[in-house]
């Protein structure tokens, strides 16, 4: 479990967001430094994929603030490009989805290769080279000219990871990443995270996995109806919660 640095990477400051009448985000504050790895649990309708959405500017915020490395990217400081825009986000947050999101026309190295083509617009040998280098990582090496309809469940969310560490984020956001997959095949994706977080990657992992949080997550965030009830490390999270949402949520989830 790699701590974080003490250097604030993201900053969110009362941050809401509703669709139509549905409060979703009811004011959430968080700080998150370089290194750290929290997991975000909560039930279904709390919030927790909305949050990811509105960190990474997918769904912007009605109001209320997110920092990424000390520069605004809600509301205006986008649109008129102070930050470089949205660019700014995109090559620095990397976000892996619950569905797997893999372009289908594209073999599984083509998919990892295209961001750093078109986004970034590095030279195709490099792409090729650093996107062989990374499915190698991912466990994927011998998949590489492979489709999505070939790869299984684990495979295509393996593939997915490395398609998002190709832009070499410094956040990486993960939704509920395992929750599509058979159980068998849950433990090769999460393996791939736990190595990531080893190496000092700053995460926000939105998950059921109480054991991958409690084994791997620097601090756990409980998130039920649009708030944060409860945030510190696993032991006290997990292990000894203070709030009733939070007891019992962990009751229903530890009983299945």
């Amino acid at each position: 479990m790699a701590a974080g640095s003490g250097e604030t990477v993201l900053e969110l400051e009362q941050v809401h967001k509703s669709f139509g009448s549905l409060h979703v985000l009811q004011g959430i504050d968080m700080t998150i430094t370089r290194g750290q790895v929290v997991c975000v649990l909560g039930p279904s309708g709390s919030g927790k994929s909305t949050l990811l959405r509105c960190i990474n500017q997918l769904e912007p915020p009605n109001s209320g603030r997110i920092l990424l490395e000390g520069k605004e990217i809600t509301g205006k400081a986008v649109d008129d490009g102070e930050t470089g825009g949205i660019d700014f986000v995109r090559r620095r947050i990397g976000m892996v989805f619950q569905q797997f999101n893999l372009f289908p026309h594209m073999t599984a190295l083509g998919n990892v290769t295209v961001g750093p083509e078109k986004v970034l617009g590095r030279g195709k040998r490099e792409c090729r080279e650093r996107g062989e280098e990374l499915l190698h990582r991912v466990g994927m090496s011998e998949k590489l000219g492979e489709y999505p309809d070939r790869l299984s469940g684990g495979q295509q969310q393996r593939v997915a990871i490395a398609r998002a560490l190709a832009m070499d984020p410094h956040v990486m956001l993960f939704d509920e990443v395992t929750s599509a997959l058979d159980p068998e095949l849950v433990k090769e994706v999460l393996d791939v995270m736990r190595e990531l977080a080893a190496e000092g990657m700053t995460m926000i992992v939105v998950t059921h996995e109480i054991g991958f949080a409690r084994d791997v997550a620097d601090r756990v965030v409980f998130m039920d109806g649009g708030v944060i009830v409860e945030d510190g490390p696993p032991s006290q999270v997990l292990d000894n919660p203070q709030e009733e949402r939070t007891k019992k949520f962990l009751g229903l989830v530890l009983e299945h």
